[in-house]
């Protein structure tokens, strides 16, 4: 069993696949993290938009996950750039129920928008990812999976 936190404007308590935005790193999905830092700065962005800010706590059954098909991004790379253009332009086809791996925050989405557009090659966009120390995410994409392997516990007001 292991800790993840996912901040949003509201108290969730039971998460659902169908409320995610598209095109995000990993696809649609529900986003957890394993860094609770990582979670209480992304809600200085709901702050920013005059939202309130909450940290939402679940358990999260690891042996449970292992029995599903699950893609683990260990670092910055080639397949993972692959992925995530994949993802955010819409044309991902894989059937991955959980996703895992590096996030792609303000500092690697300069970078992956200028390869995006065509402004940098994909050396270049490797070159520059590759010294990032990664954060990390989880996405579950699957309901069945989300509905069996997390445990709400609490919320918190940042």
């Amino acid at each position: 069993m292991m800790q993840v936190f996912h901040t949003s404007p509201l108290r969730i308590e039971k998460p659902q696949v169908n409320f995610s935005r598209d095109y995000l790193d990993f696809g649609k999905g529900f986003y957890l993290t394993t860094l609770r830092q990582q979670a209480v700065s992304y809600g200085a962005r709901f702050k920013l938009r005059g939202k309130p800010a909450v940290l939402n706590c679940y358990i999260l059954n690891e042996d449970l996950l292992a029995t599903c098909r699950t893609k683990e991004f260990v670092r910055y790379d080639g397949e993972w750039l692959d992925f995530v253009l994949a993802c955010r332009t819409g044309k991902d086809q894989s059937d991955w129920d959980v996703v895992l791996g590096p996030i792609a925050d303000d500092k690697v989405f300069r970078t992956l928008d200028l390869y995006f557009s065509g402004e940098m090659s994909r050396e270049e966009a490797l070159r520059q990812l590759n010294p990032m120390l990664p954060n990390n995410q989880i996405c579950i994409r699957r309901q069945e999976v989300l509905d069996k392997a997390l445990c709400y516990t609490q919320s918190e007001i940042l």
